[in-house]
Parts: structure tokens; sequence; C-alpha cells
């Protein structure tokens, strides 16, 4: 049954919820009483009330009728309640406990979509990003035909791009913190730091909108390394940012980052040039 067609079919007990009274229903340790009281408070949209009675029934409702349904109702009322971590729990309790049940599609959907809802910014940990892409991407293998799949794949694009700008976060604080450390004597590790995480980034995500951004900050950081290196490395150093310049200009031919990036094909050519008279 759609969740549409549902509440529908719940409209028929909403008089009962409203009228009744909400700590009377706390007080009877009647599981069936109870499990009306809150799909009629889920068609209120009194989400809270309706996953605190669902809760106090789930464990004793395992196994009867009413068992699977009040599982995934107490997911979605934590779903529309903005419990979103709750409510992914409890989502993936569902499809694992009821892996062909009756809203088996719909508990994988909105799996996905809580953690979505519970993604923070770029700045901070990305473990439920990387969780919501993990479950969206199960759910088009599981359905590919299903209603949602659109939508799992603009979440799971949308998702990747938040990651990548993780990765590119990372990859310009390298970038900035430079020889803050005094790395750069022994090699400049926060340099090669950057090229590494950037190089990273765009393997794993070669459609990313940052691609160019990463690109731009492996060739600097590439001829920061070769201008801070120890003199033993610095010719293969820069010939290591040439060769990812003419990289750069090959892919992104019109790229506002390309005077910058001439500048310093210029700069390191020179060098280069300088160690061929000797």
């Amino acid at each position: 049954m759609q969740l549409k067609n549902y509440i529908l079919a719940l409209i028929a007990i909403a008089c009962f919820a409203s009228c009744g009274d909400y700590n009377k229903v706390l007080k009877t340790t009647d599981a069936s009483y109870r499990y009306e009281a809150a799909k009629g408070y889920y068609a209120l949209g009194q989400y809270s009330r309706a996953a605190e009675l669902l809760n106090s029934i789930i464990v004793s409702s395992k196994g009867t009728a009413r068992g699977e349904e009040s599982l995934y109702l107490l997911a979605m009322s934590n779903y529309y309640g903005k419990n979103y971590e709750a409510a992914a729990q409890t989502f993936q309790r569902y499809y694992q406990s009821y892996p062909k049940g009756q809203f088996a599609e719909e508990a994988r959907f909105f799996a996905g979509k809580s953690l979505y809802e519970n993604t923070p910014e770029p700045r901070l940990d990305q473990t439920d990003t990387y969780n919501a892409v993990t479950e969206f991407s199960t759910f088009t293998e599981i359905y590919p035909n299903s209603k949602y799949r659109q939508q799992a794949l603009s979440y799971i694009f949308e998702l990747q791009d938040k990651l990548v700008e993780k990765e590119y976060l990372n990859a310009k604080l390298y970038y900035d913190l430079g020889d803050y450390f005094g790395n750069c004597t022994n090699g400049g590790s926060n340099y090669q730091a950057c090229v590494v995480t950037a190089q990273n980034a765009i393997k794993d995500y070669p459609y990313c909108k940052r691609r160019e951004d990463l690109a731009i900050l492996v060739l600097k950081a590439k001829f920061e390394l070769a201008q801070k290196s120890v003199a033993e490395k610095q010719l293969e150093r820069y010939q290591d940012a040439i060769d990812e310049f003419y990289g750069f200009q090959t892919e992104f031919p019109e790229s506002s980052f390309m005077p910058k990036a001439q500048a310093l094909y210029e700069k390191a050519k020179k060098f280069e040039r300088n160690e061929d008279e000797y």
C-alpha cells in the first residue's frame, strides 16, 4: 500500500486520537489500544506522540500482525518528526527484519533520505554522507525500476559533490599550510599531501564540479614542492610540474586559472633551462 493511500485509510481513526486524552493513552497497558491511538496521532501529523506510543509496543508487537506496520510507522514518525538519526536506524531495522515486507522499498529509500537530511556541511565529518550514498546506491541496485530511482540518483550526485567539496577543502588547507611546520626543508610534506588529496578526489569523482579547482591546486602544489625541495630533487620535481601544466592546459584550455598556470610553467621552464646550461 502506498504511503498516501495509507494515510487516507487512517483518517477514519483521526477523530479517535484527536478527541482522546493522550495521558490516558499513556497510562493504558493495552498494546492494541496504543497501536490504534498511535496510528491516529500519525494521521493527524502528531509524530512525536505517535513515535512515543509505537516505541512502547515495538518489542511486544514483534511476531504479531501489527509488528511490521508498527515498525514502519515508527520509522516514518521519526522521519516526519525530523529525528533523522532514529529514523535511519529504524528504517534499516525494518528492511533487515522484513526484507520482502510490504514497505521494504520505501524503507530502503527513506533510510537513505534520513541520512541525507542529517548530513552536515562539508567542513564537518561526512560519515552520514558516505552512509547515505551507500544506502541510495544499494536501493537503485535492488529496485532498478522504482519510482524513487531518479530521486535516489539525484541525491547520490548531490552527496558526492559534498564529499568532493570536503576533499577540496582538505587539499586547499594543506596548500595554504605550505611550509608552516618547516616541512619544506625536508621535501614539503604539506604540498605532497595537497597533491595526493586532490588527485585522489579527481580519481574517485572524475566528473565532479570541482575538477578544475582540484587540478589547479595540484599544479600549484607541485610547483611549490619543486621550488622548496632540496637541490638534488628540484629538477625532477620541476619537470613533474611542467608535465602537470601540459595536462591542465589540454583539459582546461579556456580556464580562468590559465594565466597563473602559464606563469608557473614559465618559471619551471626557466629553472629547467638553467639546469641544462650546467
